[in-house]
């Protein structure tokens, strides 16, 4: 069992920044691999971004350039650095880990990006 719990979720205008965390109750080491999806009201739960274990990581294209996936193994804590916002990038944003053969789920945390 994997709990994943947000932070960092707020109100920021259009070309801020923000960074979300996220907690995992167990060894991200051991964890194949963690991600970020967003859901906009209205809409499906779409990924964002991903890390594996080995490090290796993949960007939605509408966030390349933008946002970055990082992770703290020793705090066992992903990050998604967020930059330049756009009004589009509001959303629910959700942490993501698989430990296969099992897939867990955080609570979501709101970022809304005003124009």
């Amino acid at each position: 069992q994997v709990q994943l719990v947000e932070s960092g979720g707020g109100l920021v205008q259009a070309g801020g920044s923000l960074r979300l965390s996220c907690a995992a109750s167990a060894n991200i080491f051991s964890i194949n691999s963690m991600g970020w999806y967003r859901q906009a009201p209205g809409k499906q739960r779409h990924l964002v971004a991903t890390i594996f274990s080995g490090g290796i990581t993949n960007y939605a294209d509408s966030v390349k350039g933008r946002f970055t996936i990082s992770r703290d193994i020793a705090k066992n804590t992903m990050y998604l650095q967020m930059n330049n916002l756009k009004p589009e990038d509001t959303a629910v944003y959700y942490c993501n880990a698989w430990k296969s053969p099992n897939n867990y789920w955080g609570q979501g945390t709101q970022v809304t990006v005003s124009s």
